[in-house]
């Protein structure tokens, strides 16, 4: 039997090829990702990486092409877009933004310390893990969680130089949380709302604002700290933002098992960097602060123990669990006790 001539094998070989790649072409799957805020803060550099993780740990089957700075949706509509999956599969959510379609999921801010680092991403792993309620209701939304970032501590800037958390006293403190305004007004301190933007920062130079009770990553990047030198900080006084990396459940559901393991893999691996990333960028931001000139200081933990006793946290966390229940969420109350029982435990940790 004779061979085939080269310039078949050549041809032979070529359309193999060219077979392969389609067919490697074919079996990519192309998933969009919107994010409200553009790349370069720890938070979307921490997903970025998750992300570059899962396409490797899918072996290149998986593409995620993703559009920082809002161009998709804002933090407002993203659940609202996610859920319909029409103009992305993946997107960061905010619950905060979406507080009907979520209303359990706020419960986070109403604790005004916790843990920080590895102990606040350990807490809300825990957390979805052992309080069902949550998962359910992402799932109501159709959401399929598939990373669980947190945000950096909150702290306190002034125009006025501060001794203490006294100096929030009989003083307008601008703060976009409805839970904050309650702990704020218990202190003493009159609560302002007013849109986050440039205009926060000029009402703290023109004298309409006194101070703004913010996490301490969105006051450096509002330049805050031009108008308000003088900032008290703490790594307990946790903001309570949680970002949800969320999937449209269909999307999720149209992914193979070998897919599906990639993301879970890749989010073992960010869960394991991202505490102490954030406690690094939290302590250059203060070292960068001093830096400039401005004043900045770490407030103790007994300090930051008094400010919670005197806002009275509890009592504002029990009103709310009431609330919910009157308004037709069920579980409320119970929700709130079990989420108590874990906060209790990552404290406890850190002493």
């Amino acid at each position: 039997m004779r061979s085939p001539p080269p310039c078949r094998i050549t041809m032979l070989v070529a359309l193999l090829l060219i077979a392969s790649a389609s067919s490697s072409a074919a079996a990519q799957t192309e998933l969009r990702y919107s994010d409200h805020e553009p790349l370069g803060n720890m938070r979307t550099s921490v997903i970025n990486t998750f992300f570059q993780d899962v396409e490797k740990r899918s072996n290149g089957r998986l593409k995620i092409e993703r559009h920082w700075g809002g161009d998709i949706s804002s933090g407002y509509d993203a659940l609202s877009k996610l859920s319909t999956g029409s103009q992305a599969d993946l997107a960061v959510i905010v619950p905060e933004y979406s507080a009907k379609a979520l209303p359990l999921h706020q419960v986070f801010k109403g604790f005004l310390t916790g843990p920080s680092g590895a102990n606040q991403v350990n807490l809300l792993r825990q957390i979805y893990a052992r309080i069902p309620e949550f998962n359910a209701e992402l799932r109501k939304n159709d959401v399929v969680p598939v990373l669980i970032s947190t945000g950096y501590p909150v702290g306190f800037f002034s125009s006025r130089q501060m001794e203490g958390l006294q100096a929030l006293k009989g003083h307008r403190w601008r703060t976009a949380s409805f839970w904050h305004r309650d702990f704020l007004t218990n202190y003493g301190a009159v609560p302002v709302t007013m849109p986050w933007g440039p205009e926060v920062a000029t009402a703290l130079g023109d004298g309409r604002l006194d101070g703004l009770m913010v996490n301490i990553d969105s006051a450096v990047d509002l330049d805050v700290p031009k108008t308000a030198p003088h900032s008290l900080v703490s790594k307990r006084l946790w903001l309570g933002h949680v970002y949800i990396v969320g999937m449209n459940r269909a999307a999720w559901d149209r992914l193979s098992e070998a897919d599906r393991r990639a993301f879970k893999e890749a989010a073992d691996i960010a869960y394991r960097t991202m505490g102490a990333t954030m406690d690094r960028r939290f302590d250059e931001m203060v070292v960068d602060l001093r830096r400039q000139g401005k004043t900045s200081r770490l407030l103790t933990t007994a300090e930051v123990d008094s400010f919670a006793d005197a806002s009275d946290v509890i009592e504002v966390q029990d009103t709310w669990a009431r609330a919910q229940e009157a308004q037709g969420v069920s579980g409320a109350r119970s929700v709130l006790k079990r989420v108590r029982t874990f906060w209790r435990r990552a404290i406890s940790r850190e002493h």
